[in-house]
């Protein structure tokens, strides 16, 4: 199993909305191609950034109210949270460096 753990709605205000430092959430699902090339390289990032962030994977397909809740049209779509906010959203498979760029900003 990865570094990237899978949250559900039941756990996601805990893990994500009441974290004190930045939450990475990856809005995916297990058909989605690009949303499978991502796994590794959110694993790498998470390993890399250890207590500074967290990465989690929400599976739109289990979880249609988040997704609906925060507007998901395509996937994969990251969004960043901080202090319980979105603060930034990437959609689509993006390089290492914006999604490392983008969390060290929020830290």
């Amino acid at each position: 199993m990865g570094l990237v753990k899978s949250i559900d709605e039941a756990v996601f205000n805990k893990e994500v909305l009441e974290s004190n430092i930045p939450v990475l959430v990856d809005f995916w699902a297990e058909w989605c191609g690009p949303c499978r090339t991502l796994i590794p390289l959110l694993d790498e990032i998470s390993g890399e950034l250890g207590e500074k962030a967290l990465i989690v994977k929400v599976n739109v397909d289990n979880n249609s109210g988040l997704a609906q809740k925060y507007g998901i049209r395509g996937i994969p779509t990251m969004i960043f949270f901080k202090n319980g906010e979105p603060a930034k959203t990437l959609v689509g498979v993006q390089p290492k460096a914006e999604i490392v760029k983008t969390l060290e900003e929020l830290s």
